[in-house]
């Protein structure tokens, strides 16, 4: 009998030795600040401050924000740095960088530069008009001077070090620019194409190390062929995905790929992990159901099959859906709060372990 009690002692103190041992090695994993770049996936209203056409600081828009007003955000709630900025324990939204109401304690926390309509390609801003990479570079440089001048150089630095930089840019390159007009499509084929973008995209990103960002999470293309507006302008009868598109996403995404595996090897004392962004969205389109999902093809707003931005205005509130959260797009190009929420929990889960 003493023996037996012995045995049951001897598991349970190698269980609670197992049990140390795994959680002294987890990381509660979080950031000083979140600090984005990128188009209007993680634009939260820089461009109300902008004369363009990409903008939504109208309803239907942020109908299910809490207030139900419209905030710039290109969606019907919150976008996918707002859950970031949650899910870590920071604030509840990141705001935008224009937003002439922010105090020091928003800003040291973290905001977005990000502008609807922005690209890698420095013509593609054009087209909004949208800020331009270089734009959003510029406003980064006038908030760390705000910090420093109210919150010190140390402070500066510690967002520097430990923020998590995000950049989401390229789908305005493939749909817009490349396939939207002949402007690049007539000198560069898909291949060159791509190369030049990522040389854009490497410029940038090292300008960012440049100025001091060591964290940074750099997302891929989404399948952007399979977005209700350009299902309906390539995809024929049956609205299919948009195969050239895809494909343009998935080579953009490859050399992209490489360009940060250079980059890393580059800049030793950095992180800058290359985020699929691609193979998670599909994923939801492809098993729908299985995340309570019951439209894939069509946008909540209006008839979902071509109206964003302007086209999904305060006329279209009566004939838009009534319940968001069973679409995955909320227009004709942007996704849903509740796919963004999705997406975001699954990104982080799956690579905040890169930050380590």
């Amino acid at each position: 009998m003493t023996f037996r009690y012995l045995g049951v002692a001897a598991m349970l103190l190698i269980l609670y030795c197992i049990i140390e041992t795994v959680t002294s090695h987890r990381t509660n994993l979080t950031f000083p600040a979140i600090i984005v770049f990128g188009d209007s996936i993680v634009d939260p209203g820089n461009n109300n401050y902008l004369k363009t056409i990409a903008r939504c600081d109208f309803p239907p828009y942020g109908r299910d924000l809490a207030g139900g007003k419209p905030t710039g955000r290109f969606s019907n709630g919150k976008i996918a740095p707002d859950f970031a900025a949650e899910i870590f324990g920071i604030k509840d939204l990141i705001p935008p960088y224009l937003d002439p109401n922010l105090k020091i304690e928003d800003l040291v926390t973290g905001v977005s530069f990000a502008s609807g309509g922005a690209g890698y390609d420095p013509i593609t801003a054009n087209f909004g008009p949208a800020f331009s990479l270089s734009d959003q570079l510029d406003m980064f440089r006038q908030y760390l001077s705000k910090i420093k001048s109210a919150a010190g150089e140390e402070k500066a630095a510690h967002i520097l070090s430990q923020g998590l930089f995000m950049v989401v840019v390229g789908s305005n390159d493939i749909s817009n620019t490349y396939y939207g007009t002949p402007i690049r499509n007539s000198k560069y084929d898909t291949n060159s194409y791509t190369d030049f973008i990522t040389g854009y995209a490497s410029s940038f990103l090292q300008e960012l190390y440049e100025i001091g960002a060591r964290k940074m999470a750099v997302f891929g293309a989404p399948p952007i062929g399979c977005v209700p507006s350009q299902r309906t302008i390539y995809g024929g009868i049956e609205r299919e995905c948009s195969d050239k598109e895809n494909k343009l996403a998935l080579l953009f995404n490859s050399k992209l790929h490489s360009v940060i595996d250079r980059l890393n090897r580059q800049f030793s004392d950095s992180k800058i992990v290359y985020v699929d962004v691609y193979y998670s969205l599909l994923s939801i389109i492809q098993n729908a159901a299985q995340y309570g999902f019951e439209v894939t093809t069509k946008g909540c707003c209006g008839t979902g099959s071509i109206e964003v931005t302007v086209l999904c205005n305060s006329l279209k509130i009566g004939y838009s859906c009534p319940d968001a959260s069973k679409y995955i797009f909320w227009d004709s190009f942007h996704p849903t709060e509740r796919t963004y929420e999705i997406l975001t929990r699954e990104i982080l889960q799956k690579y905040q372990n890169n930050f380590i």
